[in-house]
């Protein structure tokens, strides 16, 4: 059986749960990314919408967006917890804000095409000017 892991803001104020069981994980270097961690990229791992349960303090979180695409803050402490990707099919829970250490780790540098140029990539992951697209350029 799958394990579960812990996540929460900075506050405390929201808690979540989420499945072990991410299908991807990268590191987006996007400036929208970047200006809602305030970093210079966000690790992110994405799974199905419905493995991820919020398991307190629901009721205080700041939604930018809509059903079919948002960002969920705290309301409290701003703290970025997960972003509804795919037509709300999928969630890229922010990595910074897991508990618990997940199975998997970011294998790739997305939208490196955007990226902030005070900042320097040192790992030898791939790199995509945007998405990780099958034959798409790497940089």
């Amino acid at each position: 059986m799958p394990s579960k892991l812990t996540g929460k803001c900075f506050c405390g104020a929201v808690h979540y749960e989420v499945a072990d069981e991410f299908l991807y994980a990268a590191k987006c270097h996007c400036s929208n990314c970047r200006r809602t961690t305030g970093s210079a990229f966000k690790p992110f791992a994405g799974i199905e919408r419905e493995k991820l349960a919020l398991t307190e303090g629901g009721d205080k979180l700041l939604i930018f967006g809509d059903e079919s695409g948002h960002n969920a803050h705290c309301g409290r402490c701003g703290s970025l917890l997960y972003s509804l990707v795919r037509d709300g099919a999928y969630v890229h829970v922010a990595m910074g804000t897991l508990v618990d250490d997940p199975s998997i780790q970011p294998t790739a540098h997305i939208f490196v095409g955007s990226k902030a140029g005070w900042f320097t990539i040192t790992d030898d992951l791939p790199r995509y000017q945007e998405h990780v697209i099958a034959g798409s350029d790497q940089q």
